[in-house]
C-alpha cells in the first residue's frame, strides 16, 4: 500500500505516469478508515448516500447539512488518500456567490479536500470562481444524476453526434477552468478514451469503459449491500447483504430459544 498523502497533484502525476486512480464512495467513519488502510486513492463522499443509505429514490433530496456530517465522519477517519465531497442539488446551480459558499463549508466544517459538481458548459464560470478562491474542483459530465428527471431516467449520454460534441467540448473547458479530475459517467467506451486522451486531467470513469485514467463506484454496490437494482457497470464482489441477514437470524433465532447468552458470556 503507498504512504504518501494523495492530493490534486497525486491525480496529476498519476495520470501521466498511467497510474489507474482507485475511488470509492464512503459515508461512515468505519468504511472510510477501512478504505483508507487498504490504500484506495480518494473516497468520494457521494450524494448516492442519498439513495444507499436514506433510502430515496433519487439523489436529489439530500441537504447540505446532511452531506457536510457524512463528509466529516469520513474525514475524521482518513490519513491518506482524498476526500471529494459531493455538492448536493440547488447548493450550487442559484448563483456563483452562494455555490462558493457552500462548497467553502466542505472544507471548513467537513475538512473535505475538494468538492464534485455536476454539469458541463454551463457551470464554468462556477467552477472557476471556486478555484480561483481555493477550492480544488473535480467535475462530472455524461449521466449526472441531479438532471435525471431532464435525461428521463438512468441512460447513456453521448450516443449522439449532439450531446457527443456537448461532452467532449465541455471536458476540455472543464479542464480550461481548472478542475483537477473529472469523473465520465455513463457514456460509451469509445467517446470515453476519446476524451480521456484528449485532456491532461484524469478522468475518473463510472459506467464509461476501462479506458478512462480511473474508476469509481459505490460501495455500497461492490459489496452486495444495495440490493434494490445492479446497475450495469458495478461489479459485485461480495454479498454482504445476504450475509448480514443470515447473521442476524441466527443471533434472532438464538435469543428466541434462550441459546443467547451463554454461560461464558455472562458475568458471575
Amino acid at each position: 500500500m503507498n504512504k504518501y498523502k494523495v492530493t490534486v497533484r497525486t491525480f496529476l502525476e498519476m495520470k501521466k505516469k498511467k497510474d489507474k486512480i482507485a475511488v470509492l464512495t464512503a459515508y461512515d467513519f468505519f468504511t472510510a478508515k477501512i478504505l483508507d488502510e487498504i490504500g484506495i486513492d480518494c473516497i468520494l463522499v457521494g450524494d448516492s448516500v442519498n439513495m444507499v443509505f436514506y433510502g430515496s429514490k433519487t439523489t436529489l433530496s439530500i441537504g447540505l447539512d446532511q452531506m457536510i456530517y457524512h463528509t466529516k465522519a469520513v474525514s475524521r477517519a482518513v490519513k491518506r488518500c482524498m476526500v471529494v465531497a459531493d455538492m448536493p442539488f440547488m447548493s450550487y446551480q442559484t448563483n456563483v456567490s452562494d455555490a462558493v459558499s457552500n462548497a467553502g463549508r466542505f472544507l471548513k466544517e467537513g475538512d473535505a479536500e475538494g468538492v464534485k459538481i455536476e454539469g458541463g458548459l454551463e457551470m464554468i464560470p462556477t467552477i472557476k470562481r471556486m478555484i480561483d478562491v481555493g477550492i480544488p474542483v473535480m467535475g462530472h459530465i455524461g449521466l449526472t444524476p441531479q438532471s435525471i428527471h431532464k435525461f428521463g431516467g438512468f441512460t447513456v449520454q453521448g450516443k449522439e453526434e449532439k450531446t457527443k460534441a456537448y461532452l467532449t467540448q465541455s471536458a476540455k473547458e472543464l479542464e480550461r477552468a481548472g478542475c483537477f479530475s473529472m469523473v465520465l459517467e455513463s457514456m460509451p467506451k469509445d467517446l470515453a478514451k476519446e476524451i480521456s486522451e484528449s485532456i491532461k486531467i484524469p478522468t475518473i470513469g463510472i459506467g464509461a469503459g476501462p479506458f478512462c485514467d480511473g474508476q469509481v463506484l459505490v460501495v455500497n454496490d461492490i459489496l452486495g449491500l444495495f440490493e434494490d437494482f445492479k446497475p450495469k457497470f458495478a461489479r459485485r464482489y461480495v454479498e454482504l447483504g445476504k450475509e448480514i441477514r443470515e447473521a442476524c437470524k441466527k443471533y434472532l433465532d438464538d435469543v428466541k430459544s434462550g441459546q443467547f447468552p451463554s454461560e461464558e458470556e455472562s458475568y458471575s
